[in-house]
């Protein structure tokens, strides 16, 4: 458990610091690749030449022996919701960062990008169970009371059920919006959910993990505790069959969760505790845009 002092120099710190990143970058990069991507239907129309075929309401088109198409209008303000996964194995960090203080730290970059251009941002903060929603609001001190949150927050669970949160979003908010789902994904029989979270509004997975996660530490043997079911077992790291199944087995979740989301069309950002994930996160939207401006 982190000392109450260091906790909240923490922060600070993480509010200070994404305020200054969002004024100098992000928010231009964020402005440009979320805003105006709410819509919300209108009314309908005869189909005209050049209509996208895809707008066409069947129903409208069948009553009245000719085509029409649904008309749509741009949503003034954007909403997004945050889901962070808050179970055990998020308080892992074999550097500077746990992979929850990494959540952190992104949640609080893009939630100021989104006060800064007047967007709602909520919450929804999980383990095998929902710990807590803060619903979508505007504002920085809204922001600041989430990070407050996500830093603080004791889970009342080690465990990780990603298919319950995503379906509880899913009830919970029926309109559209952007999603961005953090976890280390370190769970089984949840594509079904992604793939109804998907259908339903813009998902960008953030997959967190820590490089001892890929990689097993140099030395012999090593007694190590898993963070979700609290079994402790000792391992010979120096074991070259050892090594060789940890790297498998992680590079096999990466490929899995890559194909899954590249089949539901979702994008996934791939982040580790010591990556420059002010970077990272540019770098994504740029390349987000640039795919957006290739499909027009």
């Amino acid at each position: 458990m982190i000392p109450q002092k260091e906790l909240e120099s923490k922060v600070r710190h993480i509010q200070l610091h994404s305020r200054k990143a969002v004024l100098e970058l992000l928010a231009g990069e964020y402005r440009s690749r979320f805003k105006g991507m709410g819509i919300e239907f209108e009314d309908v129309r005869e189909y005209g030449h050049g209509d996208d075929v895809r707008t066409i309401d069947w129903n409208v088109t069948a009553r009245t022996g000719r085509p029409h198409v649904k008309t749509f209008m741009e949503e003034r303000e954007l909403s997004l919701y945050f889901m962070i996964d808050v179970s055990g194995s998020g308080d892992f960090g074999s550097a500077e960062m746990t992979k929850r203080e990494m959540a952190a730290r992104i949640f609080a970059l893009l939630a100021f990008a989104a006060a800064h251009n007047h967007d709602n941002v909520g919450l929804i903060l999980f383990s095998d169970v929902i710990e807590a929603h803060i619903k979508a609001r505007k504002g920085k001190s809204h922001v600041m009371r989430m990070i407050d949150l996500i830093m603080t927050h004791t889970a009342s669970s080690p465990r990780t059920d990603l298919d319950q949160a995503l379906d509880h979003l899913n009830q919970i908010r029926r309109r559209r919006c952007v999603v961005f789902l953090f976890s280390d994904f370190l769970d089984t029989g949840y594509e079904d959910a992604l793939r109804r979270t998907a259908n339903l509004h813009d998902l960008i997975c953030v997959s967190l993990s820590d490089p001892l996660e890929h990689v097993l530490p140099a030395g012999g043997m090593v007694e190590m505790r898993d963070a979700e079911t609290g079994d402790i077992r000792s391992v010979d790291c120096s074991d070259p069959r050892l090594r060789n199944r940890v790297a498998q087995t992680s590079s096999a979740r990466e490929a899995n969760l890559q194909n899954l989301c590249n089949e539901i069309r979702s994008d996934l950002l791939e982040l580790g505790t010591t990556d420059d994930y002010l970077h990272e996160l540019i770098r994504f939207f740029r390349e987000r845009n640039t795919r957006s401006a290739d499909a027009k």
